[in-house]
Formats: structure tokens, C-alpha cells, sequence
């Protein structure tokens, strides 16, 4: 059997390419995978806590934290706030915010939002 020159360099190039026999992902394979590995590493996730009666009678608290991008401090603040609302409408009422306190402002970092509200009834 006569191997051409060609042929000898294709067969050690599928060898290299293929380590343990597993097929490779393609390079568009492999861009989608970076993708989608920043995408999910930028959306990031929040958490909401408990909402608190506070130590003035009628007021509330509630606090939230997002972390992953830029956006987080927004994520943080929507959730607090979305808590508060939900919060008053299962009374029947409507939220007012009276303060907010937000910490964090780096990339990558955790974000906060702490909110003090008072539930109203609604007009």
C-alpha cells in the first residue's frame, strides 16, 4: 500500500483534532459555547428578602441583591420594589415608598436594594 504525502499529513491532522477518539466542535461550535457562557455570566440572578415590619407602626422593609453586570443595581431595585407592591396588593392596598438605600456599584460585585414602604388603601 502506497500512502501519499497528503494523505499521511490528513490522517495525523484527525488524529490531533480528535483526542480520545471523540469527534472536536467545530469553531462555530465553539462560539456559540463562548455565547452563550457570557450571556449567562452578564443576566446573573437576584434574591429578594422577607418583607419586615419595621419598629414605626405601618411601615415596612424589604431588601434584594443581584449580582452579574452592569444592570444589577436595576435588577436589586426591581425586585425590592416589585416585593413592596405585591406585598400591599395581597392586603388590598397600594405601596408607597419612603426610602431606598442601594450599595454597590462595581461590575461583578453584589447589588443591593433595601426599601421602606407604608401600605395605603387604594382610591
Amino acid at each position: 500500500m502506497v500512502i501519499h504525502h497528503s494523505e499521511r499529513r490528513l490522517e495525523q491532522h484527525d488524529a490531533c483534532a480528535t483526542p480520545a477518539g471523540r469527534p472536536g466542535l467545530s469553531r462555530r461550535g465553539r462560539g456559540l459555547i463562548a455565547a452563550l457562557a457570557a450571556c449567562a455570566s452578564l443576566a446573573g440572578c437576584a434574591s429578594t428578602s422577607d418583607v419586615v415590619a419595621t419598629d414605626k407602626p405601618g411601615t415596612y422593609t424589604v431588601a434584594a441583591s443581584a449580582t452579574g453586570g452592569r444592570m444589577a443595581w436595576a435588577r436589586a431595585h426591581e425586585h425590592a420594589i416589585n416585593e413592596a407592591r405585591d406585598y400591599c396588593e395581597r392586603r388590598g392596598m397600594q405601596s408607597s415608598i419612603t426610602t431606598e438605600t442601594v450599595s454597590g456599584v462595581r461590575v461583578m460585585t453584589e447589588h443591593a436594594s433595601s426599601v421602606n414602604f407604608e401600605c395605603h388603601p387604594k382610591f
